[in-house]
């Protein structure tokens, strides 16, 4: 318990120098986060392995991430050398997964940032143009 409550103690710290808290907040705070370390920590390889089991491949695409179905850990985008780590190419990935062939492997709000970027870019009318 001395550990988790160290670690507790310099959190704490850190927020008492950004903001002031009465001698109830602190030891509040000091004795919750002890408690909730000690129980992240406890808990942590049972925690990964459900992590990895829960992703599903129909959701791992979302607004602001994409999450690794493999790893279970979330990105923006998925790049080759990530995949790579878990011995997959991005078509295999997508094989494994259930995507179509041509799926971004990116999160939603990048894939439209991108589509509007090419379209305000008309790169097709510059081609007909020369």
């Amino acid at each position: 318990m001395e550990a988790y409550l160290k670690e507790a103690l310099e959190i704490v710290k850190a927020q008492a120098s950004v903001r002031t808290m009465t001698e109830e907040e602190i030891t509040t705070m000091v004795k919750t986060l002890a408690e909730g370390i000690k129980n992240i920590s406890e808990c942590s390889v049972t925690a990964e392995d459900a992590a990895v089991d829960a992703v599903d491949a129909k959701k791992a695409i979302k607004e602001k991430t994409i999450t690794c179905v493999e790893c279970g850990k979330s990105f923006k985008i998925l790049t080759k050398k990530h995949l790579a780590t878990h011995g997959l190419t991005p078509d295999e990935y997508r094989a494994k997964c259930g995507y179509k062939k041509g799926t971004p492997l990116v999160c939603k709000s990048l894939q439209r940032e991108r589509r509007k970027k090419m379209k305000d870019m008309k790169l097709w009318e510059r081609r007909t143009q020369k």
